[in-house]
């Protein structure tokens, strides 16, 4: 099936064509090392006719308007419901994670748990990450958590987003 906006998309990802687009919308993140804050968000799932998505993040905060936070990355189907995501921050954090997508009515829930987190010389020690996505027609939701300087594993982020 073709995407009139570019090329065919990939057998493997035509289950997933719900996700293509931009979603919009607001969070809220809190860690016990940090205040808690309010922020903007908008995430982008795109293809280029292979066996992957495209992911794009970007979030300012609610209040300012100032950037917090970015990440780029791949989602890739590898079959039976599996999925491998590959995300790079800009903060010299790289995370590769796995796990499951199910079905729903109108949509489905992804949860993906951390394989490895690699992390450049500079960047704050993050152990472990944990997301999960549920898709419900034109709204998108996620929980986010993370083990980061010394704590265990916790929530950290939750937004809900709306198809653009």
């Amino acid at each position: 099936m073709s995407d009139p906006s570019g090329p065919p998309i990939h057998e493997a990802v035509e289950p997933f064509r719900f996700l293509l687009g931009s979603w919009r919308g607001t969070g809220q993140g809190s860690y016990p090392t940090i205040e808690s804050f309010g922020y903007h968000e908008e995430v982008t799932f795109g293809h280029v006719g292979k066996p992957f998505l495209s992911y794009t993040q970007k979030t300012r905060h609610i209040d300012t308007g100032l950037p917090l936070h970015a990440e780029t990355g791949y989602w890739r189907p590898v079959g039976g419901g599996r999925f491998e995501v590959v995300l790079s921050h800009p903060t010299g954090i790289l995370e590769s994670l796995g796990g499951r997508f199910k079905t729903e009515p109108g949509g489905g829930q992804f949860q993906l748990r951390s394989d490895a987190v690699t992390l450049t010389a500079t960047a704050v020690e993050v152990t472990e990450t944990e997301r999960r996505f549920v898709i419900d027609g034109d709204s998108l939701t996620y929980e986010f958590a993370m083990a980061a300087v010394g704590l265990e594993l916790q929530h950290h982020l939750a937004a809900t987003l709306t198809r653009v």
